[in-house]
């Protein structure tokens, strides 16, 4: 049984215990302060890993609330086949907060913010925002019906990333790459995407040494989180489930 007007929330999977399950306080707060639900309600809820149950609310406490587990049932928006890792350079504020948001809801499954020659943000502030972004993953897992969280990591400088990627390597440029028609892949993609500014040639140039097939596409100019969420969507359509 699944259900869109059933709310979703999310639980680890260590508070799933003896046919109960508990949310914390933050999921507790949304459950209670902001959508009124009352005990003996049905709510579904997910794991982060992958799986999905339809609950009943059993008690509803100040910091939790206990969960009796009916059933396991179907996510509402299964994976897709796609392993889409999105490599994004570091966005000032409320961009990068967008373009994790948006890669939540377009499957990727994992997400590397990374520091290049040109990033419009610090890294030294972006490391801060690791549990912020890990917040708007879960909050995005919840509205677009995946059971499964998006993975994101502390912010990589980019040589460093480069030489760790694998799968099928795509370092998307303003200049001296292929068509994108010309890509094949496996069904694991790392996708990189640059920022406002740009790559230097060094750091294409660097990316080619590692194995990265370097792409322009051709057409408007794009704002770098417009760029971004948009090959995560072109990447899906082709190789993985936005068919």
């Amino acid at each position: 049984m699944t259900d869109m007007t059933l709310r979703r929330f999310y639980a680890p999977s260590e508070n799933f215990k003896n046919e109960t399950v508990m949310l914390d306080f933050e999921q507790t707060r949304h459950l209670r302060d902001v959508l009124r639900l009352r005990q003996a309600e049905k709510i579904q809820v997910f794991d982060g890993e992958g799986n999905e149950f339809f609950c009943e609310i059993e008690t509803i406490k100040k910091k939790e609330t206990l969960l009796i587990v009916i059933k396991e049932i179907s996510p509402t928006a299964p994976e897709s086949g796609l392993d889409l890792i999105l490599a994004v350079a570091l966005l000032k504020g409320e961009k990068f907060d967008l373009v994790v948001q948006k890669a939540v809801e377009l499957g990727a499954v994992k997400f590397v913010p990374i520091n290049t020659k040109r990033a419009d943000a610090k890294f030294a502030d972006a490391a801060k925002k690791l549990e912020r972004w890990r917040k708007i993953i879960v909050d995005a897992t919840k509205q677009c019906g995946r059971a499964k969280l998006m993975k994101i990591i502390e912010p990589l400088n980019f040589e460093e990333f480069v030489e760790t990627a694998d799968g099928t390597r795509i370092l998307f440029a303003e200049r001296n790459g292929g068509s994108f028609s010309q890509v094949k892949s496996n069904q694991k993609i790392t996708a990189v995407i640059g920022s406002e500014g740009g790559w230097e040639d060094a750091e294409i140039e660097a990316a080619r040494k590692y194995g990265f097939q370097i792409v322009t596409l051709n057409g408007r100019i794009l704002r770098a989180e417009t760029a971004a969420i948009s090959i995560a969507a072109i990447l899906q359509h082709r190789f993985g489930d936005l068919k």
